[in-house]
């Protein structure tokens, strides 16, 4: 059986662990202690870990370039793998959404995400599953980049752990399902 591909969006080293960008990640580390997964190994500028979700091969990617650049890494391990863009499923924060919101999507465009936009740039198309995290709108007079790499307050960190433990629940409905029958699920 063909590998798929789990990335989790976000920028590496300690400073940006808790931050909003990086619910991706967090969620690859969610999937990673659930299955018993090291992602350790480096390949391809990102950190991966391989296992299996039932019959399904599948490998952990965290990208350890910054954001932006996220295809940098993803499009190259693609390559590696061999992997389709419809069988890799990318993890990443969305500002559209309220924070907590979970929202699956077979396709579709960037939204204004640099690091999706890499991505798509990498592949050559937007045929590659989501899973979306809210993180919500910045307040008023915030950046957009300074909301994003600003760490969860102490209220949305309830909200924030229970999208968390979904979008690794999401995660893995796609991985045994297909992608409507998961977007029906979790789409609500």
């Amino acid at each position: 059986m063909a590998v798929k591909m789990l990335v989790g969006l976000g920028n590496p080293g300690a400073r940006y662990e808790t931050t909003k960008h990086n619910v991706g990640m967090m969620v690859i580390d969610l999937l990673a202690d659930e299955l018993g997964i090291e992602v350790t190994r480096s390949r391809c500028r990102a950190l991966v870990g391989e296992g299996r979700v039932g019959a399904q091969r599948v490998a952990l990617v965290k990208p350890q370039t910054f954001m932006n650049l996220s295809g940098e890494a993803v499009g190259p391990l693609a390559n590696w793998y061999k992997i389709p863009p419809e069988d890799i499923i990318v993890i990443h924060d969305d500002l559209d959404l309220d924070t907590g919101r979970l929202r699956l999507r077979a396709r579709g465009g960037d939204g204004g995400h640099r690091g999706i936009r890499s991505i798509m740039d990498h592949l050559g198309t937007d045929r590659f599953v989501r899973v979306k995290i809210g993180v919500g709108r910045p307040p008023a007079g915030w950046d957009a980049a300074d909301h994003v790499l600003a760490p969860f307050s102490d209220d949305e960190w309830s909200l924030v752990e229970q999208a968390l433990a979904r979008a690794a629940e999401a995660a893995r409905a796609l991985l045994e399902t297909d992608v409507e029958a998961a977007m029906n699920r979790y789409n609500r």
